[in-house]
């Protein structure tokens, strides 16, 4: 059974959705082909931090209720090392920008929501298994849905596929050039149903290694421990993990680290991924089918926001000026700042954790950047202009 459709989006993630949801606004039919069930689609923990620019996209395409209802406005980050603390303050460094703490599974409800109420269709359990004819007018979908095999062509096909997603293989192996950074260390988060210790997200550098104090909500705290690669969750009592947590979070003063129980514990691999470019032919990708950043510049979701909102704006332009100039430009322009994100997120990354191989005048090179930090505004709004978000397209 064929069918098309004017962009076939593959992946039912953030990305697919948002794109789903502004391609639907301009009037421009898709299909979404997601592989999971609606149930894992929305409770699969991932990022938390909206940046500003993908906030507005939210509320302008209409699923900014909730956030706005729910979501948790933040003016800053506070930085801590060598038992002293700084506090970042985005709006006054940025010109009013600012963060949301908002987790990804309710953008994800949010989008589900909007797009099985009037939106295109959205298949679940949907299992792609090749996109052909990349360079082609019609390129064509293969997937498995409901027991049987089916084809979808498609003026367009957009991958938001994840990493390990099918639709980069579209591409050439010799057309397209992948760089990657793995770092020599992990991230043990923690969900604990405690309200958290902070306002907003403490950064801690630490010779013990990095630690990040964040939130889901106002009952309940999200937390990070840098960790060696190959850490089994299992060795960790919640005991251990809150001692360790308290020592590395450890500053002059009285502020305290309440503890709670532990929900859940899960160990995040740190890397860095880009593929270029991010088209061929008439086969598009975005988020982290084309790029994957470490957390801790909380640049993901975002990154992903940003390359289908570029996206949407050319699919538009297409089909409002028969012009492909936008399209044209789609990986040179998201490329831009995906680069720019890699750098930002390389940054916070090298500058807080502690390398295993690093000397002491590694970590030194580290306290005076963050001493940089606290002490020159023109430091300090690089970091707040690069986490609030830099303008997009």
């Amino acid at each position: 059974m064929q069918h098309h459709t004017t962009v076939g989006i593959i992946g039912g993630g953030p990305a697919g959705l948002l794109l789903a949801r502004l391609l639907h606004n301009h009037g421009i039919d898709c299909v979404v082909l997601e592989s999971r069930e609606r149930d894992y689609v929305e409770q699969r923990q991932r990022a938390g931090i909206l940046e500003q620019g993908t906030v507005d996209v939210l509320r302008s395409c209409g699923a900014g209720e909730r956030l706005d209802r729910e979501g948790l406005v933040h003016d800053g980050i506070e930085l801590r090392w060598n038992r002293r603390s700084h506090r970042v303050d985005f709006p006054a460094l940025t010109g009013g920008r600012r963060v949301w703490v908002y987790a990804q599974t309710e953008v994800v409800k949010d989008l589900i929501a909007l797009q099985l109420a009037d939106g295109a269709p959205l298949l679940f359990g949907a299992h792609v298994h090749a996109v052909e004819g990349a360079d082609t007018d019609r390129p064509v979908v293969r997937y498995r849905h409901e027991g049987r095999e089916k084809t979808l062509s498609c003026d367009y096909v957009i991958g938001c596929d994840g990493f390990h997603g099918v639709t980069r293989s579209a591409f050439p192996e010799q057309a397209r050039r992948t760089y990657e950074r793995v770092y020599p260390f992990s991230w043990l988060g923690i969900l604990a149903d405690v309200a958290p210790s902070c306002e907003e997200l403490i950064y801690a550098h630490s010779p013990r290694g990095f630690a990040l104090h964040s939130m889901r909500s106002p009952e309940v705290s999200r937390l990070y421990l840098q960790v060696p690669n190959g850490t089994d969750p299992a060795d960790w009592s919640d005991e251990r993990i809150w001692d360790e947590l308290e020592a590395r979070f450890a500053v002059d003063g009285d502020w305290k680290l309440e503890r709670g129980p532990v929900t859940s514990k899960a160990v995040l691999p740190m890397r860095s991924f880009v593929t270029e470019p991010m088209r061929w032919g008439r086969v598009l990708l975005a988020g982290d089918a084309a790029h994957i950043v470490p957390p801790t510049g909380a640049k993901g979701l975002n990154l992903a926001a940003a390359d289908v909102i570029v996206l949407a704006r050319a699919l538009a332009h297409l089909k409002e000026t028969g012009s492909t100039a936008l399209l044209d430009a789609y990986s040179d322009t998201c490329l831009r700042r995906v680069w720019r994100a890699e750098h930002f997120s390389w940054f916070m990354t090298t500058t807080l954790h502690t390398d295993p191989a690093q000397s002491d005048f590694d970590t030194r090179l580290q306290i005076s950047q963050l001493d940089r930090i606290a002490a020159s505004p023109h430091a300090a709004a690089e970091l707040a202009e690069n986490y609030a978000g830099l303008e997009i397209g």
